[in-house]
């Protein structure tokens, strides 16, 4: 069997677009993988271009070696953005020989070790501590039982200090409306900087969060040393990172308590599962990243099943337009807050391509968040 090609589809999703990679094989299987990075849209293209002349006419099958030529031919690593496409191509490869050799392919990646994989969501962003409350009791109506809170901005404009307060205070309205059953997450989305990163992590140690997410920007992951001192809450990070030599500090330092891989960004199924392994010796649990389309929810999903060291999945809640839902079938959904493992070989997933390629959308620039001052500052 011989790879002939990758076909890359951008299809709508809201007001951003899914980026995802169709890998055909001369024995007419071919296998769907998703880009994580979906900023740097012409980037992200041209990185698949060029890696689709480094893969075509090479055998599927060799997962492994396919990596290492994606990753490491050029003589520069891959760096976010080509990690990203790389992760595309090798999740591809993995749906094919699921599909292949007629098995989901968590069972190629060691088979299952749970029965599901619970999930957390997103609670409503731009709101005072009453309707963080409202909204906290709602999803727990729906079965959720990991929610996610978040630093917010006020329309574009992030005032540290204020952010910081504002989220103080939603944690605890939020633990108070649901008490000590629910999980409690807090995503600062690296939007502080260490003092005001310190003060939140301790203001709301009391409310026993399960993680705070990205405190800190990931360009010096240093700074998690300092912040690892100075308190007492259980630390996640990682979603920015695309392998295992980013991931390298936090986990050898044992900086973080929970590992945000995403298998779209850190190189894949291939990078993913032993990035989970590192961590396994370092008693650091995955939570995977997952903001992203069906596909991705699969693959993550299937890195799940299989790895013995996962805490909660992110899943949101953001629905796909009619047009777009139709094209796929066997999309693994959320019930009662959690995953189930997914029927059929490979993903278990697929994609009408036909309807697909008559669609198309282009990938926006994240909007930049200011200071008061109107100095840029992360989105």
């Amino acid at each position: 069997m011989k790879i002939t090609d990758v076909e890359v589809l951008v299809l709508p999703d809201g007001d951003d677009a899914m980026i995802l990679v169709a890998v055909d094989t001369d024995d007419g299987v071919y296998g769907l993988g998703e880009v994580g990075v979906r900023t740097r849209y012409r980037a992200v293209l041209g990185a698949l271009e060029h890696l689709r002349e480094l893969v075509v006419g090479e055998d599927p099958a060799r997962v492994e070696h396919l990596w290492q030529v994606m990753f490491r031919r050029g003589f520069f690593p891959g760096d976010r953005t080509v990690a990203a496409a790389i992760a595309a191509i090798d999740v591809a490869l993995w749906d094919i020989r699921g599909k292949v050799f007629g098995v989901p392919v968590h069972a190629l990646l060691g088979g299952q070790v749970r029965d599901r994989v619970d999930c957390y969501t997103h609670v409503e962003t731009k709101l005072d501590p009453e309707a963080t409350a409202d909204s906290c009791r709602a999803l727990v109506a729906e079965g959720w039982r990991h929610l996610r809170l978040a630093v917010q901005d006020d329309d574009g404009v992030l005032d540290p200090r204020a952010a910081m307060r504002g989220a103080i205070a939603n944690f605890h309205a939020a633990r108070a409306a649901v008490g000590d059953e629910i999980e409690l997450a807090i995503d600062v989305h690296t939007r502080l900087d260490p003092p005001e990163a310190v003060t939140l992590c301790r203001e709301i140690e009391s409310a026993r969060p399960y993680f705070v997410e990205d405190p800190l920007r990931s360009e010096g992951l240093e700074g998690y040393r300092m912040l690892r001192l100075r308190t007492g809450v259980p630390l996640a990070a990682g979603e920015q990172l695309g392998s295992k030599w980013e991931f390298r500090r936090l986990i050898e330092e044992d900086l973080v308590d929970h590992a945000r891989v995403d298998v779209a960004i850190a190189g894949g199924l291939t990078e993913s599962k032993k990035i989970a392994g590192w961590c396994e010796t370092h008693y650091i649990q995955l939570a995977p990243h997952n903001p992203l389309g069906p596909v991705t929810t699969a693959s993550a999903l299937h890195l799940s099943l299989a790895t013995p060291n996962v805490s909660v999945q992110e899943q949101h809640r953001r629905q796909l337009s009619p047009e777009v839902a139709a094209l796929f079938t066997g999309r693994p959904l959320v019930r009662d807050g959690y995953l189930s493992p997914p029927e059929g070989p490979g993903l278990g997933i697929d994609l009408d391509r036909s309807a697909a390629r008559r669609l198309h959308a282009v990938a926006v620039e994240r909007p930049h968040l200011r200071r008061p001052d109107g100095a840029f500052t992360n989105w």
